[in-house]
């Protein structure tokens, strides 16, 4: 993003806050969304298995709901690391935190980025942010979207504005970040490794509407 757009984004962050100071008041709506823990362990023919969430990661990601999990598929293929973190308000301070500050202090390096779409049956397409990282040798591709209210888009911008103009127009500040993660292992077709999650993404994405309080 050039620095007008992102200008100009800024201020339209700023004159929603100060719109949504000015008028918010009353408890948020929160419609009921079933527990992250009960998201299927299988999807399709992948089968997935938890994987606990560091304390130090849980102490920054706040209160919400959140699921990490590595689904495996019957077929002699790499496999892929679902999270989901669901924030049920904002407004406390307990924001969705962008991978692209996360991994970098995880260790993974930053190699390629752009953006690809995910186009599913019924639905309309929406953007994902897609990164290739690299740590210690091994490269993963990741594919990352926030998620609120029917919505889904690409950048952590775009969010933060949609977070305020349905604090206003719905009085709700809940959503969502979705991440998916595979490995790419050198030799591997960048082709190959996006379509492995564009196929996971079919079988987890419509069933994730219901536990992330659309």
């Amino acid at each position: 993003m050039t620095s007008v757009p992102r200008f100009v984004m800024v201020v339209l962050l700023l004159i929603a806050a100060a719109v949504f100071l000015h008028r918010r008041s009353g408890a948020e709506s929160l419609p009921p969304h079933e527990s992250l823990a009960q998201f299927p362990k299988v999807l399709g023919d992948w089968v997935g298995r938890d994987a606990a969430i560091a304390p130090e990661v849980q102490k920054v990601l706040g209160d919400g709901d959140f699921l990490l999990r590595v689904y495996e598929n019957a077929k002699p293929q790499p496999g892929v690391n679902l999270f989901v973190a669901y924030i049920p308000s904002q407004q406390a301070g307990d924001t969705l935190h962008s991978p692209q500050n996360c991994m970098p202090g995880a260790g993974w390096s930053p190699l390629d980025s752009g953006t690809t779409m995910i186009s599913l049956p019924g639905q309309s397409p929406f953007p994902a942010k897609r990164y290739i990282v690299e740590k210690n040798g091994d490269r993963q591709l990741v594919l990352y979207w926030y998620s609120a209210h029917g919505r889904s888009v690409a950048s952590e911008y775009w969010a933060k504005f949609y977070l305020f103009a349905d604090s206003i127009r719905l009085n709700r500040s809940d959503g969502s970040l979705v991440r998916i993660i595979t490995p790419l292992p050198r030799g591997t077709p960048l082709s190959s490794a996006e379509q492995r999650l564009l196929d996971f993404s079919a079988n987890a994405v419509p069933v994730l509407n219901r536990y992330t309080s659309q």
